[in-house]
């Protein structure tokens, strides 16, 4: 299956499948992305699935994820591609002690000496492959803008070599956590999508998707008990739903079938992750609190 045969419901089947649970909403945007062969931009608070739907991107196509990790004072050359150098060097030290190659300079420069970077690696793959761009608000607009030209014609320019085309379009999912606002270029070349975190409900589905083995019980309370930790706004980092799940094996192999205060203070240190948030915890909430909210219906 790629991207422009799929229909909705192989996409929602797919989804399900690979344990991705979400909104009708998601699944549509996700469907005209592909359909339309644009790029996806997706923003929201850390840990609501924006990375991890990329990763089931490439599960559903069975097709390999290029990852391009975003962080400030990333440039073209850690992005796009480097010359070989060592390469280049070798070929010049065997090239010194005979006659001079008026083409030595060109073969120097040409394709055999070149390393591809993930931009570069998913517009010559030899078949349709999930680029993901993940943070790219971490970066600075000067990168944002050499992004351009792949984002809107799926080719990339190399002064040496000249234009590379897309030799198939890759699927492209940039994710963005609002560190900084993205520049309306970016976002033109782009289909829109916001995640939140999951309602209580949804939650419970993730859980029981990913932790099959666990009680319906608990997993009611684990998601209710998650559900009220985001809410509070002394909480600075909010738990993920990796963290809500890390937590749901936790007291899955402390063989809990409830929770309670004690074991909500035993475990809360794997939902939050700083001293300030567990202080937080404590002084604003508190496991009592917890574990009251937890069990109502």
């Amino acid at each position: 299956m790629v991207g422009t045969n799929v229909t909705m419901e192989t996409l929602r089947k797919g989804f399900e499948e690979a344990g991705y649970i979400c909104d009708e909403d998601v699944i549509i945007t996700v469907y005209l992305a592909l359909k339309l062969e644009k790029p996806i931009l997706i923003e929201g608070e850390p840990g609501v699935g924006k990375t991890e739907l990329g990763k089931v991107l490439s599960q559903v196509f069975d097709t390999n994820l290029l990852r391009l990790q975003c962080y400030e004072g990333l440039d073209e050359n850690k992005a796009l591609y480097e010359w070989n150098y060592q390469k280049q060097l070798l070929k010049i030290q065997i090239m010194k002690d005979t006659q001079y190659d008026e083409n030595l300079e060109h073969d120097l420069f040409s394709r055999d000496y070149l390393l591809d970077r993930p931009l570069l690696k998913a517009i010559q793959a030899d078949n349709k492959v999930v680029l993901l761009i993940d943070e790219v608000d971490k970066t600075d607009e000067e990168f944002e803008a050499f992004l351009f030209e792949l984002l809107s014609d799926f080719q990339v320019s190399v002064p040496e070599l000249g234009t590379l085309a897309a030799r198939h379009i890759p699927i492209v999912v940039l994710t963005s956590n609002n560190e900084r606002e993205l520049s309306d270029g970016l976002k033109r070349r782009c289909i829109y999508l916001f995640l939140e975190y999951p309602t209580i409900e949804r939650e419970v589905s993730i859980i029981k998707a990913k932790v099959p083995d666990i009680s319906d019980r608990l997993t009611g309370q684990i998601a209710r008990a998650v559900n009220l930790i985001r809410q509070n706004a002394e909480i600075k980092k909010k738990p993920s739903i990796a963290e809500t799940l890390d937590w749901a094996m936790a007291l899955l192999t402390l063989n809990q079938d409830s929770l309670s205060e004690k074991v909500i203070n035993q475990t809360m240190n794997i939902l939050l992750k700083t001293k300030s948030d567990l202080d937080a915890f404590h002084q604003h909430i508190g496991a009592v609190a917890l574990e009251d909210y937890s069990q109502s219906k």
